[in-house]
């Protein structure tokens, strides 16, 4: 089969997110100008870069309450940051009660039963008990081809990781088995990894 997105894919759903995967989704906590808090995943989200660290996510879509935008991009272009929560899959149903599109006054930490604490090097709320959390402040919002279709591109200036995910001295995500996204409305937890050596590893 080949098809042109422009013409069409003629199946009963859009096979793109589901050729592009497993993808890290960024569960995404914001703090509004005006003290409001929002929580949010995003599936078109990854690092970008080491020195500085760098990461991006991608925002897609719109509410009507939020003139052409989401809740996340439209406190992010007040206060410039944002904090990454890294979904475990314990965390799993608290992440998907936070991704509906709900009025901008809702607090998704509240509506999840989530408990926040404040970040360290920016003023944002992080998700208490996340494996890792990635305090980043925007450098770019670029807007791309589409209807409200926005990349945000920022550095890491703080990183939080969970004491018991790490062993001897290694970050390891079989102790909280990362959520990631798939095609349609699926989703899969990494639970197996293994290791390969590059061919002029030394």
């Amino acid at each position: 089969m080949f098809y042109r997105p422009s013409e069409g894919h003629g199946l009963p759903h859009n096979p793109f997110n589901a050729i592009v995967t497993p993808r890290p989704i960024g569960w995404i906590s914001t703090r509004g100008g005006d003290g409001s808090e929002n929580l949010a995943p995003y599936s078109f989200f990854n690092a970008i870069a080491y020195v500085p660290p760098q990461v991006m996510f991608a925002s897609t879509g719109a509410k009507s309450d939020r003139a052409g935008t989401k809740d996340s991009l439209a406190n992010i272009r007040e206060t410039g940051v944002f904090c990454v929560n890294v979904v475990a899959e314990a965390m799993i149903d608290a992440m998907n009660a936070s991704s509906g599109g709900w009025p901008r006054e809702t607090d998704e930490f509240e509506l999840a039963g989530l408990a926040r604490v404040e970040c360290e090097t920016i003023p944002c709320s992080r998700v208490a008990g996340a494996p890792a959390a990635l305090e980043c402040r925007a450098s770019q919002i670029v807007q791309l081809a589409g209807a409200a279709n926005f990349l945000v591109i920022a550095e890491v200036t703080g990183i939080h990781l969970r004491d018991d995910c790490l062993s001897e001295g290694i970050f390891d995500i079989t102790r909280y088995n990362p959520v990631a996204r798939l095609g349609y409305r699926d989703y899969t937890v990494v639970r197996d990894t293994f290791t390969l050596s590059r061919p002029d590893d030394r």
